[in-house]
């Protein structure tokens, strides 16, 4: 049992205990606790916290408890409930900020940026790449992502999900594209600057899309793989290896025939977009989420309000791949002065977005920077003008919201999973940095880190 003040229980009949208001006042706090004590038997954690973000409501609730059986969340209770059962685990926050786990909208858990990249496309076997991804999924965790929307790589991401959801693998709970779909010759083609002896004519299934029919065969392969979503590269990119980082790269046709596929499999479209045309394009056939934004209109601002589509702006990435571009042979030539012209843009437009409304998930395009620095968007996101806890909530309920998983993910509530982190102290609009320095990691109910001294 768990100790509620020094409630004392009195014996009455059934017609005097559903009548008397007062009876059922005092008996309610202790029936709650009766509840999650039987229910839970032998198996309930306790965290007492601090201080809890309240995700909903965007604030900082005061100490509170949480009491988690398994990998679920069955009690959140005001103040600090102290148990008398022997198995009951206490975990004491209550110096620290917990908030759920956080979502991460826009990284490729396969690769991670270095000199070498361009060459171990060619290099890395499919093998390779799915040790290298335990081991980026590691630090995603343990930098308090416990959820993440992986948007392209060459499939392994699939694999490395399922390991991941069996236990065999630790990492954040991952939802993919699979391979990301591209036009001939555009961002997210494999052959792009290969010679023409390894050039060939990748098709729908490798990720190329000529025309409607094939855009939605390749829709239907990525089902047929096991892709949770459906990644397009409506314009052109900063990395690939082609001259033109903002050309449109799918007609309208084209993304309405994969947006209307992906709707009968229950897939929403994320689209890398840089220009303008390419975003218009993307918000008119049906996208959901729009990745990067970099050199969006007010036109296209106005149209993403309009038709409620999100902008993921991974400002991170831009600023490290600015950085990059400035040393000799880090990125391939024809790669350079396109970081060095869409890198700097991307966090002034995002304020701009914000700034005019425009709805915000939040997204990094992790691999592209090393991965577990994702929390450095928070604060280039409170910079760019956005409040730390609306970000936290673009982090948090909002990707749940896109992902359908508002009833599973991104709250601390009854019923919700117990992916909870933990950041020293108290967060106020002015501590983004602090979510770069997570201490505690819980994801389904499981440990995975924990303060030092504890």
């Amino acid at each position: 049992m768990f100790m509620v003040n020094s409630l004392k229980l009195k014996m009455v009949n059934m017609k005097t205990f559903l009548t008397n208001k007062n009876y059922m006042m005092n008996l309610k706090p202790l029936l709650i606790l009766f509840m999650i004590s039987f229910c839970s038997y032998g198996q309930t954690t306790i965290i007492h916290c601090g201080n809890l973000f309240d995700a909903e409501n965007g604030k900082i609730e005061g100490k509170s408890s949480l009491i988690i059986n398994a990998d679920t969340i069955t009690t959140v209770q005001n103040g600090i409930v102290i148990p008398r059962m022997k198995n009951v685990k206490i975990i004491d926050l209550t110096d620290y900020t917990v908030l759920p786990g956080l979502i991460d909208f826009h990284v490729h858990i396969e690769s991670e940026t270095n000199p070498n990249k361009y060459l171990e496309r060619y290099q890395l076997t499919d093998a390779d790449v799915a040790f290298n991804s335990q081991v980026f999924a590691k630090s995603t965790l343990m930098a308090g992502f416990t959820t993440v929307r992986d948007v392209g790589g060459r499939g392994v991401n699939i694999a490395l999900r399922d390991a991941i959801d069996k236990g065999k693998v630790i990492g954040p709970r991952i939802f993919t594209s699979g391979k990301a779909l591209a036009t001939m010759g555009g961002h997210a083609d494999p052959t792009s600057g290969n010679n023409n002896q390894y050039m060939g004519d990748p098709k729908a299934k490798e990720g190329v899309v000529n025309g409607p029919a094939s855009a939605k065969k390749a829709v239907r392969q990525r089902y047929k793989n096991g892709a949770d979503l459906i990644k397009i590269t409506a314009t052109g990119g900063v990395l690939s290896v082609a001259k033109n980082s903002s050309n449109p790269q799918f007609s309208i046709e084209e993304i309405k025939a994969i947006t209307s596929t992906a709707e009968d499999y229950g897939f929403h479209v994320a689209a890398h977009a840089h220009g303008d045309e390419g975003m218009q394009r993307a918000i008119l056939g049906g996208v959901k989420t729009i990745e990067h934004g970099t050199l969006m209109s007010e036109e296209t601002m106005k149209m993403m309000k309009d038709n409620e589509v999100y902008l993921v702006p991974t400002i991170i990435a831009g600023k490290y791949v600015t950085k990059m571009a400035k040393k000799e042979d880090y990125y391939p030539e024809v790669v350079r002065p396109k970081a060095l012209a869409i890198g700097p843009k991307i966090q002034g437009t995002f304020g701009k977005a914000y700034q005019k409304g425009v709805p915000i998930a939040f997204g990094t395009d992790a691999g592209v920077f090393p991965h577990g620095q994702n929390a450095d968007e928070f604060q280039y996101m409170t910079e760019a003008g956005m409040p730390l806890f609306e970000a936290l909530q673009a982090a948090t309920i909002t990707n749940a919201r896109i992902l359908k998983q508002q009833d599973k993910l991104g709250q601390l509530k009854k019923g919700f999973y117990a992916d909870i982190i933990a950041v020293k102290g108290k967060l106020d609009e002015k501590s983004a940095k602090k979510l770069k320095s997570v201490e505690f990691v819980m994801k389904n109910g499981k440990i995975y880190k924990q303060p030092k001294n504890y």
